[in-house]
């Protein structure tokens, strides 16, 4: 058995060996052997040695992927906290925060008390039609009683092919017994963006995260705002606190809407796929009415391009915390077996040629920590979003920013 192991391993090693020496033979037959591109045999044969030692005196059995999987998977996590290497699951979900749609009941759920509680099911969506409410306590999905010490494994049990049922068993207030919904499972679009007109002539946009139709969703808000107004806006507070970001592509597009041209975003790397400049084309959707920007320390990597994109070019105020300080860009690259490899590939640069990385964007208006958090939909502004409306009025018409700030961290 260990033989077989370590046979195993190597022929994995020797695999990529094999390819490196057949791509580079041509170019590297006359030259001397450079031992710094040499696979480091002695580290493999370690982690062989590690591996048949593991199957041979270990508690419990283990098996050569289950193994292999985990080898991989520390590999890449060690790199830094954001590359890692993604399985079916992880990969799954991925794809459905970068899409921005899945195939379930839609149900935004949150873990208190040990329970799982609906938040609040998604407007339009089944479980909406089907009767179930905020504050609903998921018991049974079913007839198997959820675990309640993991959110994903109850969210992946309601998600599933499209046009097949569910039924979710509910222990709602007032009701003696646990309720069962029959719910069939639909296309569900997740909205990543919110509006809202607070006073006349200034408009409100919450941006919960950055998926491939923000950009589209942003347009059409701020075009809704408008017709409700009946006049273009004067002002416009765009939150994107504790917004953790998304797809770089959707950051430039929400950028793009408020700028006329110039640089969003550069970002440097190894490969030429990984350096690369986006721009801003001619057009401001808001015609240079002044923006304020709520940032917070949640408020990182895409919504931090669209923060710094915005302060470098003076286009908008930035009120509230230091940024997370995310300034890294991670490539998803399919793998053969239904797994992925995010791994970080860039840096990224603000239009002023700074990284944040590991420093954020300090605010030009600082608020207190505790100043408030993102109001639901329905309720009434918050104390950060009171604030932000009271300096969109003491901004010049042509939205610039009195004060220009740094956006080097502390």
């Amino acid at each position: 058995m260990r033989q077989n192991v370590r046979h195993c391993l190597y022929l994995v090693v020797g695999a990529v060996l094999g390819l490196t020496l057949g791509l580079a033979r041509g170019v590297r037959a006359d030259k001397t052997p450079d031992p710094a591109n040499d696979l480091p045999w002695t580290d493999a044969r370690t982690l062989a040695d590690v591996i048949e030692r593991v199957k041979k005196d270990y508690v419990n059995p283990v098996d050569d992927h289950q193994l292999l999987q985990a080898a991989v998977r520390g590999m890449v996590a060690s790199l830094d906290p954001y590359s890692a290497y993604l399985d079916g699951d992880d990969y799954d979900e991925i794809k459905i925060s970068s899409s921005g749609e899945y195939s379930g009941v839609g149900i935004e759920v949150s873990m208190e008390d040990d329970q799982v509680v609906v938040v609040a099911p998604l407007e339009g969506s089944p479980a909406a039609a089907a009767g179930i409410r905020s504050g609903d306590v998921i018991v049974t999905i079913d007839g198997v009683p959820v675990n309640t010490s993991t959110l994903s494994d109850t969210i992946a049990h309601m998600r599933g092919k499209e046009g097949s049922t569910v039924r979710i068993g509910i222990a709602r207030d007032g009701a003696a017994e646990p309720l069962q919904f029959v719910v069939k499972r639909q296309r569900v679009l997740l909205h990543s963006v919110r509006s809202d007109l607070p006073e006349p002539n200034y408009g409100y946009v919450r941006i919960a995260q950055f998926s491939e139709g923000t950009g589209a969703e942003l347009e059409a808000a701020l075009k809704a705002l408008r017709k409700r107004n009946g006049a273009p806006l004067q002002g416009l507070v765009l939150d994107l606190r504790d917004n953790p970001g998304g797809v770089l592509e959707a950051a430039v597009a929400v950028a793009d809407e408020f700028l006329d041209g110039g640089v969003i975003v550069t970002a440097k790397g190894r490969t030429a796929d990984a350096n690369f400049e986006m721009d801003a084309t001619a057009g401001d959707a808001l015609s240079g009415a002044p923006i304020v920007v709520l940032v917070n320390g949640g408020s990182a990597s895409a919504a931090e391009i669209v923060a710094g994109a915005l302060k470098d070019d003076h286009r908008a105020t930035l009120m509230g915390r230091t940024t997370f300080g995310k300034g890294s860009v991670q490539t998803v690259e399919a793998l053969s077996d239904d797994t992925a490899l995010k791994l970080t590939t860039s840096l990224y640069y603000t239009p002023s040629g700074v990284s944040i990385n590991h420093k954020g964007i300090v605010p030009d208006i600082e608020l207190p920590r505790d100043a408030g958090a993102p109001a639901a939909a329905g309720e009434p502004p918050d104390a950060e979003e009171q604030q932000a409306l009271k300096q969109l009025k003491l901004l010049p018409a042509n939205g610039k920013p009195a004060v220009t700030a740094s956006l080097h961290g502390p």
